[in-house]
């Protein structure tokens, strides 16, 4: 039997939550004028128990809309995960995050 390795516990990941305890990012998405897409982005943040610190959404002249989601806490890795799953989205044209 070889050697077994530790299990993976919460005190794992500690280091990871705590650096990211003080960034703040700012998710930009761009989508056509479809309702559905803010909840569904909206919901995703509800999924990992994140309560953004900012929403903005704005439409724009030509039917598109604009959302800024402002998060503090949230690893990139994590963000870069939401950006892409709301991405999939078809009427999504744009998403992507950025430190603010």
């Amino acid at each position: 039997m070889t050697t077994a390795e530790a299990p993976v516990t919460d005190s794992d990941n500690t280091d990871l939550e705590e650096t990211a305890a003080w960034k703040h990012l700012r998710l930009q998405v761009t989508a056509d004028g479809d309702p559905s897409v803010l909840p569904r982005l909206l919901g995703l943040f509800q999924n990992i128990n994140c309560t953004p610190r900012s929403v903005l959404a704005e439409f724009d002249i030509h039917a598109r809309m604009h959302l800024n989601v402002d998060v503090s806490g949230l690893a990139e890795e994590r963000l870069t995960l939401i950006a892409g799953k709301i991405g999939q989205n078809p009427c999504v044209l744009n998403a992507y995050w950025h430190y603010l």
